[in-house]
């Protein structure tokens, strides 16, 4: 558990968290025991410390709801075009605090938590992570939502409710090992069950083509309940929904069939239907053709789309019965968001619901469709690129493969017209891929059904535009976009590192917490002595911090005063971690060769998840460990290096680690990350990034300057000359000594004496087969580079205006700033800055 802040630490933080007036905290101290009252058990006299979390939590939930309710009679009411963004993961994270934060309520519950005798940190402590979600896109997600609220935005996310998130990571004898994530097994406190809006999805059957059109007839049948979960904005009254679908069986689910049998094999069943909503598929940046997976993706998609048409229809608050039936106004009033090709079935979906069911012209209902959906692309990894058999459409999706054959070839046949004769143009467009086994693109169909694309950083819809979607951006070039990802400024500065927010808040005001170009004003402040020295003391006050936490959690003794060197993401060969263990190795090489040499100490801080079935990414976490026990156990290096693994690392655990960071690494092969978000995360909270032009780095030098970052290696051209030229490992192992001996010293057993061959595989793939990544080609800039980041930590004054630079420099990266985009460029509103009032006054 994290070390409680002491009596002045809590009070420091006032201006930004906002003063607690007596009032507020005798309400809350009141609140807060009749709850605990009522989640005691009557036999049970002595509370848990989650009974005081749940205490605490629905202490803070009754401060949304009033809010929530207003919210939605007052969009009711205005009738806003609603947006609705379409995720299969939205990775939350925890949601007591940055519900505090967001009310303004933290100063007043930590004062009355501290006034009965308890520790606000440690009750934050006991809530599990709401994980559903792999890494980026999923984070980037719940980033949305906070700012499309905090904007005023009437915004609605829609997802799955996974019983099981991403899995807990444990690392037993350095290996990954996988334990289900039972988030759910103590209740949410923060969700709310909707069975009134329950909804039937259909699988399978067949298709009748009738005089009175065309109907999907002999379906199974799965019911979808919602769970909603409030979303508050910053001080703004404003609380919107995440609905969460979860899949039922219906109660005649298979007992028609049995009718004459077994009743319990006919209950036992309905598993079956339930299994959809159970757990997420934990692959990122890979593409898994799995049914339970389409399914996924159809289920959320067919209950989202069927309560988008109700609310269209019914726009008067707690009313159902429909007050609009015409469809023409349907895009000025909906706008669907589609994160990556994961929900890309809302195309064929509303094709289907607008023609068979609400008879709309098809010309008409493409032309409603194409208007409504926009997508957003998240990737240039070909394996990532989602491409489904058709045989498994036949087979559960009947209807939606001929809408999807019939809009391609209406698609083909005006890019014939356009280009008559090129047919290996119509192949490459065309929506199925034919070959040994059929496949629809559901990228293609995503550019085919939408009015707009748009890559996540510049130098991403680039190649988007130039590489992945050439043709389509040939065809329809004002369709593409660029919108750089953001992160919201309330859960990665304020709510993770309060201590920089007040050193912030007291030089420039609190208006950079909604509008985070403010930032820039800290440039006034680069060489104010004063202003130096509080931020290099938040940043050590931060690492000693997470210090502590490690000596508790993992049982490890850290330098504090050394560099904290990290690296946080999910473990893939793109994102390049092999590169940074050879610069671990290089560096400990170097101490072992002159242990008297003075060396700037460093502990390398290495975290993220595998998928499961991603043999080399397993691997690459087990080389990581192996590197650690012999560096961490050798007497000669001491202190001055040591490389650590943080298990599970999560949400939770980024909130730690990324304000106690002073080195990021962001070290992708150029091309490759589409835009990172960690990036940015560490940047604001005052680390200094090591890292590759690619993705949102490109922006982030941009902003500050190429010359306050640590940038090295190739850039996208140059990874595509050496392409042409061809890449030879071997060339790099037998001109460079360094690599040479950290390369023979893994393939030796050097780091692995009870399986000296354990890391052949590793060696083979950097040896052989890298010609994707091309760790080696990277490897002599990234080391003269990190020799650069040693120079200057030395220098803890110039070190510390740098990371100034960064601070002020980081506004652009705020998802307000994306959201206000994607509202203004693709969703055709405008961002609301009206207060609603709260619940206790009363309504304009």
């Amino acid at each position: 558990m994290a070390a409680p802040l002491s009596d002045g630490d809590r009070r420091k933080q006032i201006s930004v968290r906002g003063i607690a007036g007596l009032g507020d905290v005798a309400e809350v101290r009141k609140s807060f025991n009749r709850h605990l009252h009522f989640t005691l058990v009557k036999d049970r006299n002595v509370a848990t410390p989650r009974d005081y979390y749940f205490a605490l939590a629905h202490t803070v939930r009754d401060h949304l709801v009033g809010r929530w309710i207003r919210t939605q009679q007052h969009y009711y009411e205005r009738d806003p075009k609603r947006i609705y963004y379409l995720s299969l993961e939205f990775y939350m994270g925890r949601t007591l605090q940055n519900t505090m934060v967001n009310l303004g309520l933290q100063n007043a519950c930590d004062e009355a938590i501290y006034q009965l005798g308890l520790d606000l940190e440690e009750l934050e402590e006991i809530e599990e992570d709401a994980g559903l979600g792999n890494g980026g896109l999923g984070r980037l997600a719940a980033c949305f939502l906070d700012s499309m609220a905090t904007l005023g935005l009437a915004a609605y996310g829609y997802g799955i409710r996974y019983e099981f998130g991403i899995f807990n990571q444990k690392i037993v004898d350095g290996w990954q090992v996988e334990e289900a994530d039972d988030w759910l097994r103590y209740g949410n406190p923060w969700e709310k069950a909707r069975p009134e809006y329950m909804l039937p999805v259909h699988f399978y059957g067949r298709v009748d083509h009738t005089p009175e059109g065309v109907k999907w007839v002999d379906t199974q049948v799965v019911l979808a309940m919602p769970y909603d979960t409030p979303l508050p904005g910053y001080k703004n009254n404003t609380v919107n929904t995440m609905r969460l679908w979860s899949a039922k069986a219906p109660n005649d689910f298979n007992l028609q069939e049995f009718n004459v049998g077994d009743y319990i094999e006919a209950v036992l069943d309905r598993n079956l239907a339930e299994n959809i909503s159970r757990v997420l598929y934990p692959n990122d940046n890979f593409f898994e053709g799995k049914e339970l997976r389409l399914k996924q993706e159809y289920f959320v998609v067919a209950a989202t789309l069927q309560d988008i048409i109700r609310r269209f229809k019914s726009s008067k608050f707690g009313c159902r019965d429909p007050v609009r039936t015409c469809f023409e106004t349907f895009p000025d009033k909906v706008a669907i968001q589609l994160n990556d090709t994961h929900p890309a079935l809302s195309i064929p979906e509303l094709m289907r619901i607008l023609v068979d069911v609400e008879k709309v012209d098809w010309d008409k209902a493409w032309e409603i469709t194409k208007r409504t959906c926009a997508y957003t692309n998240h990737t240039v990894l070909p394996e990532a690129l989602e491409r489904w058999p058709v045989s498994m459409f036949e087979k559960l999706l009947p209807r939606h493969l001929e809408i999807i054959y019939a809009l391609n070839q209406m698609h083909l046949d005006r890019v014939a017209a356009l280009y008559p004769g090129d047919i290996d143009r119509l192949r490459r467009m065309s929506v199925i891929e034919e070959g040994d086994c059929k496949r629809i693109n559901m990228a293609h169909l995503c550019v085919i059904g939408s009015h707009a694309v748009n890559g996540v950083a510049r130098i991403h819809s680039d190649i988007v535009k130039n590489s992945v979607f050439k043709d389509f951006y040939e065809l329809e070039p004002e369709k593409f976009q660029n919108k750089t990802n953001g992160i919201t400024p309330r859960r990665w500065l304020l709510l993770c590192n309060p201590g920089l927010a007040e050193v912030i808040a007291e030089k420039i005001g609190e208006g950079f917490i909604t509008d985070l170009s403010q930032l820039k004003k800290l440039l006034d402040f680069i060489n104010n002595e004063t202003f130096i020295r509080d931020v290099a003391k938040v940043k050590q006050e931060n690492k000693l911090k997470f210090a502590a936490y490690l000596e508790e959690q993992y049982k490890v003794k850290i330098n504090p005063s050394s560099m904290f060197d990290v690296q946080v993401k999910r473990i893939h060969e793109y994102k390049r971690q092999l590169l940074n263990c050879l610069h671990a190795i290089t560096l400990y090489n170097r101490i072992r060769s002159d242990p008297s040499k003075s060396f700037v100490p460093r502990t390398i801080m290495i975290g993220g998840k595998a998928a499961p079935g991603y043999h080399m990414a397993k691997m690459i976490i087990k080389l990581i460990t192996s590197i650690g026990e012999v560096i961490n156990n050798d007497p000669y290096v001491g202190d001055k290096l040591k490389v650590i693994f943080l298990e599970n690392y999560r949400v939770s655990l980024a909130e730690k680690v990324i304000p106690a960071a002073d080195l990021s690494q962001q070290i992708s092969t150029a091309g490759t990350e589409a835009s990172g978000t960690g990036n940015m995360k560490f940047m604001v909270n005052g680390a200094l990034t090591i890292g590759t032009m690619d993705g949102a780095n490109v922006e982030m030098a941009e902003e500050a300057g190429e010359e306050n970052l640590f940038i090295f290696g190739m850039r996208v051209e140059d990874v595509e000359a050496l392409d042409r030229q061809g890449y030879d490992a071997q060339e790099y192992y037998v001109r460079l000594p360094e690599l040479r001996q950290a390369v023979d010293q893994i393939s030796s057993g050097f780091f692995s004496p009870r399986d000296p061959s354990c890391f052949r595989d590793v060696v083979n793939m950097l040896m052989h087969h890298d010609r994707r990544f091309k760790v080696f080609a990277d490897y002599e800039a990234y080391i003269k580079c990190q020799g650069q980041v040693d120079q200057l930590f030395m220098d803890p004054r110039e070190w510390t205006k740098k990371v100034i630079r960064n601070i002020a420099c980081s506004g652009k990266f705020s998802s307000d700033r994306t959201i206000v985009e994607y509202a203004r460029e693709i969703w055709g509103v405008e961002p609301s800055a009206t207060k609603i009032p709260p619940p206790n006054l009363p309504r304009d």
